[in-house]
């Protein structure tokens, strides 16, 4: 139905169908239902931009942030930035559209950056588990453990791993043949959309994905549940109560983030369900790629007293 002659090109000598474009064909449904989607991601997206790009500032501008936490927090905004800049403008464009193209070099371009982003999410979220470990733990050597040259090389190999084990993916995947349906049912070109129409077999990209997915998911959750353990059984023991809720609150917010970005990705990737659909994992794509970016800034700016006094600080000093 998709399918023209401007989208392939064929090759005489093995006849095949080589595909040079994709087909995104992203949420179908009436027009009144596309148009209210868009309106809703567009307020989305704009909110994130502005949400994370506040966070990114106050942390550069304001001295009282200048602390490992909220340099992390920082970096967090910048991978949510990318992520979503990445998937929910074109994402707009192929709802209003019924579905768009998408060329073969476009599409690989944004699985790898999709996937860095998200790697490196999932890395950043581990030093910032370890980050709180570090403060409520050992507290008497935060300072002297967390300095900024240490949170700076922290960060740097988060981003480094992220780009790297996507990497090998992406060219996993670049390597497959496509030369039969260049429909994608997904409204951003996500590895499971593509490894579904490949035409070449795909039980080696599996497998390596499954092996990079150690690395990427499987040992960040368990520094991150290691953290919160010993971080739970810390608070416990402290006798005064104000004292135990102060120190639950300095990781509370992370925790949260942690929570939902971990449940999204694990729903889709690691355990779905059997009987769960395409809408579904497209809607479950759209909590990790488009909502929890936006949700992220509104958790640590309003769960967070230091954030909102850095902010009032600006706006007094924008009137004033």
């Amino acid at each position: 139905m998709f399918t023209s002659p401007r989208w392939t090109e064929h090759n005489e000598e093995n006849n095949l169908t080589v595909v040079k474009e994709f087909f995104l064909l992203g949420f179908q449904g009436s027009q009144c239902f596309r148009i209210s989607l868009f309106c809703l991601l567009l307020v989305v997206y704009c909110g994130t931009i502005c949400g994370n790009l506040l966070i990114i500032t106050l942390v550069s501008t304001s001295k009282n942030l200048h602390t490992p936490m909220y340099f992390f927090i920082s970096q967090l905004s910048i991978s949510d930035l990318l992520l979503t800049t990445n998937i929910v403008p074109n994402m707009l464009h192929v709802l209003l559209n019924e579905g768009a193209t998408i060329s073969f070099a476009g599409c690989i371009t944004q699985f790898c950056c999709f996937g860095a982003m998200e790697a490196s999410e999932c890395f950043l979220l581990t030093v910032m588990s370890y980050d709180r470990y570090v403060a409520i733990c050992n507290p008497l050597r935060y300072t002297s453990i967390m300095t900024s040259a240490y949170c700076m090389k922290l960060t740097i190999i988060s981003w480094l791993l992220g780009f790297a084990i996507t990497l090998l993916d992406t060219i996993s995947i670049s390597i497959l043949s496509f030369c039969g349906s260049n429909i994608i049912d997904h409204f951003f070109c996500d590895i499971l959309a593509l490894l579904e129409i490949a035409s070449s077999d795909t039980f080696m990209v599996q497998i390596e994905s499954f092996v990079l997915s150690v690395p990427a998911i499987f040992i960040p959750t368990s520094i991150i549940i290691f953290s919160y353990t010993n971080i739970v059984l810390v608070i416990l023991r402290i006798p005064s109560n104000t004292s135990r809720q102060k120190a639950f609150s300095t990781c509370s917010s992370h925790l949260t983030v942690v929570s939902i970005f971990y449940w999204t990705i694990f729903s889709v990737y690691v355990v779905p369900t059997k009987n769960q659909t395409m809408t579904i994992s497209k809607v479950l794509s759209l909590l990790y790629t488009v909502f929890t970016p936006m949700i992220n800034p509104i958790i640590y700016s309003f769960r967070n007293k230091d954030i909102k006094k850095a902010a009032c600080n600006i706006i007094h000093q924008f009137v004033t």
